[in-house]
């Protein structure tokens, strides 16, 4: 099992008071990011390393890119691609494993093959995916989003996207505990970006607190995306480290307890530097 708290206690010892970071591996062709750059073997393997070093507390390991318009990708590719990365770092070091995906199957194979988390975007909503995680020893991170990659980003609306946010992952989180995954498994996630204007993204940062106040630690996922190039007028992907760096930074100031970031070195050094001097 992912033990956040004990996770926490570890990181406090450098950095009290702030979050994990999570290190995103996309092994996939076309993640709006970095797709493409981690999936010949040799460079995955010396990328884990790189951010192992830099201080990665997660890795979280995708083979499928949610990018809005993003293609969906069949199960036995998705395999392909995720099993044996899983399987070659879990063999070799002991940071915690997460799997990006939604798809059940998944799921199973890649927490039989070392993944203690699960990091969903579709919060466990696929048939099977909530008993998967329900019968295993790992935690999950439920995520909220409105539509699905093709179409997320076509004029997503909210009446209250505070609330509405929040009400569809309580109602998650508590299915989840009703089928025995206990609250210290379940880790929340607004989902920024995802069917979210840059008005929604920011009333759910400026509110985040709605969220920490919650029983549940909180994941906050902003970096190198649209927001961050939005509030940078226009900045390119490549151009949005600082502000991304910015973000994760505010996040962890505001109790977010983990941080999912492209640039590991980059924001555990920003980290560092805050925590020493608050």
């Amino acid at each position: 099992m992912f033990d956040i708290e004990k996770e926490l206690q570890r990181v406090h010892l450098t950095r009290p008071g702030m979050p994990l970071v999570m290190g995103i591996l996309n092994v996939t062709p076309d993640s709006f990011s970095d797709g493409g750059l981690f999936v010949s073997k040799k460079v995955m393997e010396s990328r884990v390393i790189q951010m192992i070093d830099e201080g990665v507390d997660i890795l979280d390991i995708g083979g499928e890119s949610t990018r809005p318009g993003a293609d969906k990708v069949a199960l036995e590719i998705e395999l392909e691609r995720v099993i044996p990365v899983i399987e070659w770092v879990s063999e070799r070091f002991d940071t915690p494993l997460s799997v990006d995906t939604y798809k059940t199957k998944v799921m199973y194979e890649a927490i039989a093959a070392g993944a203690v988390l699960v990091n969903d975007v579709n919060a466990l909503q696929e048939s099977g995916a909530v008993e998967c995680v329900a019968n295993s020893h790992a935690s999950v991170c439920l995520m909220h989003k409105q539509g699905n990659p093709n179409t997320m980003q076509v004029e997503p609306s909210y009446e209250n996207v505070v609330e509405e946010v929040k009400a569809f992952l309580l109602e998650r989180a508590s299915l989840c505990e009703k089928v025995g995954i206990h609250k210290k498994r379940i880790i929340l996630d607004p989902g920024f970006g995802f069917g979210k204007t840059l008005e929604h993204n920011k009333g759910l940062f400026t509110n985040l607190s709605e969220f920490t106040n919650l029983e549940y630690p909180v994941l906050v996922g902003v970096s190198r995306k649209r927001m961050i190039g939005e509030l940078l007028n226009g900045a390119p992907v490549e151009n949005r480290l600082h502000g991304s760096v910015a973000a994760a930074l505010l996040a962890g100031m505001k109790n977010a307890k983990i941080v999912r970031v492209h640039d590991v070195g980059p924001t555990v050094d920003a980290l560092n530097v805050v925590a020493k001097l608050i």
